[in-house]
This record gives structure tokens, C-alpha cells and sequence, in this order.
């Protein structure tokens, strides 16, 4: 097989097609594991074609496209003049997202948002949501329900398994003599930082953030802030480590008056 600076053709046209950085499809990877040319083609059509020349014929009813965009089978995007993409944004089959709201969606270079994603900033037009923001680099995974009515924003590579759950609103409940949906909504907003890793299943709850580079093992319920660079897991979720394995102290941990604008503590305990 052809090859230039080393790369094999078939990698280096794998690496264009895709359009990200050749480090974070190859971590890892040896000279064996190159693809072979046919594969890369086969995967390129079938991955890419179509959705290449829908997202063409789609753009032009976008915010702003500054580059490829590719667009899904059987995909729904109601309004939009609200969503603004950057270059080489994916989209994927059968994914639902209302993007009309008082900031609405915003997504950054290199964003894949896979099959069945469900997006929504606004569900009534008589009260419309905030709006979602994503970085460059940040990946959702299958089945994903983003719900930013209270503001979401989600910083550059972070990645968002399958089935995560960021809901970025909350019933009113406090009086016992109304439905739960009489009673309207509060709204405080999620922050996801740079870097972090949401395992599948995952749910986070209005008001939370999270720093950067934290874990979130699978299957967590996030009810309170968490510190970069911890891992938490559980329902709720409670912090057990640092990333690189060290206890965590407590004087890591934000308190009311510097985790959120909503004053969330993180949760829970600290183990070794």
C-alpha cells in the first residue's frame, strides 16, 4: 500500500474524511492496525455520502455553517434559523432537536451527535427555553436527551456516552393541592467543563456543574457539583478519587458560594 511520511494512504485518507485530528483517531494505534483501502472507502460511502450531500442541501436554512455539516436519515431540526454549526458537524439518523429558544443551539467544530439524540430548548412557545452550547471536539453518544430549557453548556472534548440524560429543568411541586404541572418550572442551568467523560446512563440534574476533566462512572444520578478532575459515581452520585487515583481533599470541593450560580454543593463522600 501507497504511503507518505510513513502514514499509509488508506490512513490518511481516513484521517481527511473524518476531519479530526489524526492523534485522536490513532491513539494507540501500530502500523497493523491500518485500515485497508477498501474498507475506508466502503465506510466512507456508507457512513458519509449521503448524509455529506443532505447537510449541503440543509445549510443553507442553518444560523451559520462554517463547513461541512452532515445530516442524518429521518433526522428532525425544528427551526433551523436558530442552530449554528461549525465545520465537519455530524448529526446522525432519526435525531429530534427543537432549537428555538432565547440563545438557541450552538455547536463547535468536530461535535458528532449520534443516532437518536433528542434536543430540546424550548417546549412551549409561550415560554421559551435558554439554549444549548457544545465546544469543538465534544462527542454525544446514541439516545442522548439533551433538555436546555435552563441553559446547557458543554465545553471541547468531552464525550457523553450512550442514554445520557442532561436535564437543565425542574418541576415546581410545593403545593399539594396542584398537579406537579400547574405549578410551572425553575430553571438554573447545567455546566459540563472541558475534557469530562459521562459514562452511559448517566443523569445530571438542573443546577449542577462539573469540572473539568471529572468522571462520571455509568448509570450515576448527578444531583450536586463536582470538582475537575474527580470521579464520581452512584445514585446520588459521591466522589471516590482524583482521576489519577489520589484521595481527594476536602478543600477541593466548591462550596455554596463558588459551585454554581445556584449555590449546589458537590456530594458526598471521600474515599481513598
Amino acid at each position: 500500500m501507497a504511503r507518505s511520511s510513513g502514514i499509509p494512504l488508506a490512513t490518511k485518507l481516513y484521517h481527511q474524511m473524518m476531519g479530526i485530528e489524526a492523534k485522536k483517531l490513532s491513539q494507540g494505534a501500530a502500523a497493523r492496525d491500518a485500515p485497508r483501502l477498501r474498507d475506508v472507502l466502503y465506510y466512507g460511502y456508507r457512513r458519509g455520502f449521503w448524509p455529506f450531500w443532505r447537510g449541503l442541501l440543509f445549510r443553507t436554512r442553518l444560523r451559520r455553517c462554517a463547513g461541512r455539516f452532515f445530516l442524518g436519515r429521518h433526522t428532525n431540526i425544528l427551526f433551523p434559523s436558530h442552530l449554528s454549526v461549525g465545520r465537519n458537524v455530524s448529526v446522525g439518523d432519526y435525531v429530534f432537536m427543537n432549537c428555538i429558544g432565547r440563545q438557541g443551539v450552538s455547536l463547535g467544530s468536530d461535535v458528532r451527535i449520534r443516532e437518536f439524540g433528542w434536543v430540546q430548548v424550548t417546549s412551549q412557545l409561550t415560554d421559551p427555553g435558554d439554549g444549548l452550547v457544545i465546544g469543538d471536539g465534544t462527542y454525544v453518544g446514541p439516545h442522548c436527551i439533551l433538555g436546555a430549557g435552563g441553559g446547557i453548556t458543554v465545553g471541547r472534548d468531552v464525550t457523553l456516552g450512550a442514554y445520557v440524560q442532561l436535564l437543565a429543568e425542574n418541576h415546581g411541586f410545593s403545593d399539594p393541592g396542584l398537579p406537579a404541572n400547574e405549578q410551572g418550572v425553575t430553571r438554573r442551568g447545567i455546566v459540563i467543563e472541558d475534557g469530562c467523560w459521562l459514562g452511559n446512563g448517566v443523569i445530571v440534574l438542573d443546577g449542577v456543574r462539573i469540572g473539568e476533566r471529572a468522571v462520571i462512572g455509568a448509570g450515576s444520578v448527578v444531583t450536586k457539583s463536582v470538582p475537575a478532575a474527580a470521579v464520581a459515581v452512584g445514585n446520588p452520585a459521591r466522589i471516590i478519587k482524583r482521576t489519577d487515583g489520589s484521595r481527594m481533599s476536602p478543600q477541593a470541593v466548591p462550596g455554596p458560594e463558588n459551585a454554581t450560580a445556584s449555590g449546589t454543593e458537590i456530594s458526598g463522600a471521600f474515599g481513598p
